[in-house]
């Protein structure tokens, strides 16, 4: 088979692909029938992994831009309870296309507001990830703890645990596919869901070797819900539910303690550290440093586009650089070079995917080209593209095929698809 050769980048050189994986890195010399794709002075890194998202909050930015979580929450239940399956894949196609020109190869999209239960919404989704071309990690996410049961969405939103997990697993059943389209197992957070529901979750994801994601930790009220009503910390009930393991990651983990970080790093739970949203709802500082001492997997995740209006990865590199530092009160206390590792390889290990995320030959050809023409004068590649200004990828490629091309999708019309979402979006304010 005929390799692909990323030709002329200034880090880490030349990268050939053959059989969709990384064949070689460096001095790569020419064969009959290699397609060359010019990178010339360009940097090539692993594609970015997005190990947290929503992407139907596209169609509800910049509202409630000035609360908590909770009161965020319940300011927009009821506009995405309003929400069509169509109105889904609008939001789907354009947030997966801007992710893909943010760097990002694989988006993990946590999807839990299923209207009347009908959940081909979730082949939505699924058919727009096929469409841009990046691979998907479908989290089936739920609720079946509404405002009459002390929980916190509206009734008309939640979904009775019986029918979440038939659907849960007629989803694994007709998308999962281990490569480009993963399911896993969501319940939402421990003031949206039973602990029935966490439990059978977590049956049902072990019985058929799915993951599971929530999220948790991420504010003090939600850490005062579960004192109130379960006598114990988010992460202590999460440990009783069977809800620890190197098949969990969870969104967020901002307010743990050292004995919890160390039980996370312990048992490899991994996290999904969203700092633009944390910092938007004013919700804390995550503890990346600690967690990754500890031996905890850490990723980054963009978090919904109605908390972080960008919805792009690139800017979380520098973001959870700079909060790491002004947490810490050091300078040093994360480097560039571990910006760029929990976009790539930290949220590969989240998703339990050790082909993703890494520069290496072997790995999948999963790879962002970044022009870098403005950067020439900056000594390190890594600084230059963590800590310089934003910007959108020259190429992207998964599994060695074309997503973008020359700063374009391959695909799809991203005005277009910004034009249906928009007057969807007006619609559904109207």
């Amino acid at each position: 088979m005929a390799r692909t050769v990323l030709r002329g980048a200034r880090w880490p050189g030349d990268v050939a692909i053959a059989n969709g994986r990384i064949a070689a890195i460096g001095a790569v010399g020419a064969l009959p029938g290699d397609r060359v794709l010019a990178c010339d002075g360009d940097l090539i890194t692993a594609g970015f992994v997005n190990t947290h998202h929503h992407l139907y909050q596209w169609m509800t930015r910049g509202r409630a831009t000035a609360c908590d979580l909770f009161t965020w929450l319940t300011t927009l239940y009821p506009v995405w309870g309003r929400l069509a399956i169509e109105d889904t894949a609008a939001a789907a196609l354009v947030g997966l296309g801007e992710l893909a020109l943010s760097g990002a190869t694989t988006v993990a999209d946590h999807h839990y507001v299923v209207p009347h239960g009908d959940d081909t919404v979730f082949d939505a989704i699924a058919a727009a990830a096929r469409t841009v071309g990046v691979r998907l990690v479908l989290c089936r996410g739920s609720m079946d703890l509404g405002e009459s049961a002390g929980g916190l969405p509206p009734d008309s939103l939640v979904e009775p645990i019986d029918a979440i997990l038939a659907s849960t697993d007629s989803v694994a059943t007709r998308l999962h596919d281990g490569g480009r389209v993963m399911i896993a197992v969501a319940p939402c957070s421990p003031f949206s869901v039973s602990t029935d529901l966490m439990v059978e979750s977590a049956a049902l994801a072990r019985r058929r070797g799915l993951r599971l994601h929530t999220h948790l930790a991420e504010t003090t009220d939600e850490a005062r819900h579960c004192l109130e009503r379960f006598n114990k910390r988010p992460l202590a009930l999460m440990e009783e539910l069977g809800w620890l393991g190197d098949d969990v990651w969870f969104a967020h983990g901002i307010h743990l303690d050292a004995d919890e970080v160390a039980r996370l790093g312990s048992s490899r739970t991994g996290v999904a550290h969203c700092p633009s949203s944390n910092a938007r709802l004013a919700a804390g500082f995550c503890p990346v440093r600690e967690l990754i001492d500890a031996g905890a997997p850490v990723g980054l995740g963009v978090d919904g586009p109605a908390s972080n209006e960008m919805g792009v990865l690139l800017p979380e590199l520098r973001q959870a650089l700079f909060f790491a530092r002004l947490r810490a009160g050091r300078a040093n206390a994360l480097s560039a070079d571990e910006a760029l590792a929990l976009a790539t390889s930290g949220g590969a290990a989240c998703l339990g995917r050790a082909d993703l995320g890494r520069l290496e030959v072997g790995a999948a050809a999963d790879l962002a080209v970044w022009p870098a023409g403005d950067l020439a004068d900056i000594p390190r590649a890594v600084d230059a593209l963590v800590l310089g200004a934003d910007r959108r990828v020259r190429h992207l490629l998964v599994g060695g095929e074309s997503v973008v091309r020359d700063g374009n999708l391959v695909g799809v019309d991203l005005a277009r698809a910004h034009a249906e979402l928009a007057r969807r979006a007006r619609r559904l304010w109207s």
